[in-house]
């Protein structure tokens, strides 16, 4: 399960940036999940709980934007969604796309004390 090693890398941020901006709670983490990204959201709730104990992070509420697959069609030159890698263009059927969007995973805001 790589969402519990991706959760343990949110909560090295989350305190990485309570020492740069000198805040001692966070209420809430928000991120955003591509949905390319091979990531779980369900996953990463179950994660952040249990890797958020005894941290600053403990007892935070845990949000999660989706934000959709995008990709441009290098024969027809459109940017067309996509809602998995290798997805032919629904233009033109060609399948020479580049991902443009939702293939990440980011720490979208925190709510602090």
């Amino acid at each position: 399960m790589h969402e519990m090693a991706l959760c343990e890398g949110v909560i090295e941020i989350v305190e990485e940036e309570a020492k740069r901006q000198k805040f001692s709670r966070v209420r809430a983490v928000c991120l955003e999940i591509g949905a390319l990204s091979h990531v779980e959201p369900e996953a990463m709730r179950f994660c952040f709980d249990a890797v958020s104990r005894g941290t600053i992070a403990e007892q935070a509420r845990f949000e999660v934007v989706g934000v959709p697959g995008a990709a441009w069609c290098m024969p027809c030159g459109k940017t067309v969604a996509v809602t998995q890698r290798f997805d032919p263009c629904p233009h033109c059927g060609s399948y020479q796309l580049q991902v443009t969007a939702g293939d990440g995973l980011r720490v979208k805001e925190l709510e602090v004390e």
